[in-house]
């Protein structure tokens, strides 16, 4: 255990932790929650099941919760409003998928998911009132920053809301009860949650159990990814990020967050990645670290079948001396299929000037506007282009498709179903 701890802190994998004194080289079980709000996970999630993974290599037991019973309701933590309560179906498919999801990922003997609604459903209030609340004062969740931050805001919160740290709380004690549960871990925006929980047994059982957080995973503005955020989420469901999307994403991060990445998101050893900095600081035009993280983290998510089309596709748009008009049509079909993508339907006679096709017929770019800005930097099938750009019959790859591009890293195709009268 102690082990452990040195090498999630030499990862970066620890925000907050309760464990202060000599840790005891035990086997403990442990538990992170996930938050139902929507049907897949992301990133910032996928830093949870790596966590467990490592608790689990070292031999300990490890328990994924599912908020079903707390989803209804939404942790405040980190919002600046309400929630918008989810339906009961809808949280159910999202817990279906879920399920299904951590089940793949966390493929592990004895690895047990719960939903708590299963625990929570039968609650009186009352009885949660006498048995749970009598252990909180107001004074004390009001010190808790989830609650602090609405109302310092001057946002207000609801009693619904004010009560959800109650509610994790009592699932900590439920499963410490049940099954011994003695560590909850979570994302840094948990720490509050987590120690109201330790709090509970405490005051309760009068027993002491331990919290960790790790930091949380921020998009390039500074915003987190979450389920319910508003912008773009790389998620780990392909129908919502293509692999490819999900491969690019790692790929073209700054040298700065794959040399924090590649510590968090991979288990490759400390020897090994201090070697592949060495060598990315000698020359980082070949971005060593990026390709090392893509490699590892798109593997363990889409599996390496996948990982090797990808690369296949990243090596025909991406290579400067390939002509895209000389790739045969099942690699073209291939390429439209795992690369942003969209269907278009066109005249007998068309007439497209390159605007039109960039934002009202593709919807690559979102507007004139940004269409007008970006045109320098726009090719069609791989070479470049200017304002009085047509687009005629002759341009289509395999008689049906087209190559978009924008930069050198952006690629989006189009496939033209059929011609209308």
């Amino acid at each position: 255990m102690n082990n452990l701890i040195q090498e999630l802190l030499w990862r970066g994998l620890i925000h907050d932790t309760t464990y202060s004194e000599q840790i005891k080289n035990e086997i403990i079980t442990l538990y992170t929650g996930f938050d139902p709000t929507y049907k897949s996970l992301h990133i910032g999630n996928l830093v949870a099941i790596i966590m467990l993974i490592h608790f689990k290599k070292s031999g300990d037991n490890i328990i994924s919760v599912i908020g079903g019973g707390t989803g209804m309701i939404g942790d405040p933590s980190g919002k600046d409003c309400e929630r918008i309560f989810k339906k009961k179906e809808l949280l159910s498919n999202n817990i279906f998928c879920l399920k299904k999801q951590l089940s793949l990922y966390l493929d592990f003997q004895n690895h047990e998911i719960f939903n708590n609604y299963e625990w929570l459903k039968n609650k009186l209030f009352i009885e949660f009132a006498r048995d749970i609340g009598k252990y909180f004062t107001i004074n004390y969740l009001l010190t808790k920053d989830s609650i602090k931050r609405r109302i310092s805001n001057n946002n207000s919160i609801s009693f619904t809301e004010f009560t959800y740290q109650l509610l994790q709380a009592y699932d900590f004690l439920y499963l410490y009860k049940e099954k011994n549960c003695s560590l909850q871990i979570g994302g840094s925006d948990q720490w509050g949650n987590i120690t109201s929980g330790i709090e509970l047994i405490r005051k309760k059982l009068g027993v002491k159990v331990n919290g960790l957080t790790f930091p949380l995973i921020t998009k390039l503005d500074g915003s987190k990814f979450g389920k319910s955020e508003n912008g773009e989420n790389i998620w780990i469901d392909k129908n919502l990020t293509s692999p490819y999307k999900f491969y690019q994403f790692w790929i073209n991060i700054s040298d700065e967050q794959a040399k924090k990445y590649i510590k968090i998101y991979t288990f490759i050893k400390k020897e090994e990645i201090k070697e592949i900095i060495f060598y990315h600081e000698n020359d980082p035009k070949l971005k060593l670290i990026q390709k090392k993280l893509a490699h590892a983290v798109t593997i363990f998510i889409h599996g390496k079948n996948t990982f090797e089309k990808i690369k296949f596709i990243s090596n025909i748009i991406f290579n400067k001396k390939k002509r895209i008009n000389e790739i045969n049509k099942n690699d073209i079909i291939f390429i439209y299929k795992n690369i942003p993508h969209k269907k278009i339907y066109l005249s007998k006679n068309f007439n497209i000037p390159i605007i039109d096709l960039l934002v009202n017929k593709s919807k690559f770019l979102k507007s004139k506007k940004e269409a007008i800005k970006q045109l320098n930097s726009i090719y069609i099938n791989k070479k470049k282009i200017d304002e009085k750009f047509l687009l005629k019959k002759n341009d289509f790859l395999s008689g049906t498709y087209i190559l978009l591009q924008r930069g050198k890293k952006q690629f989006f195709m189009i496939k033209i179903v059929e011609f209308l009268n």
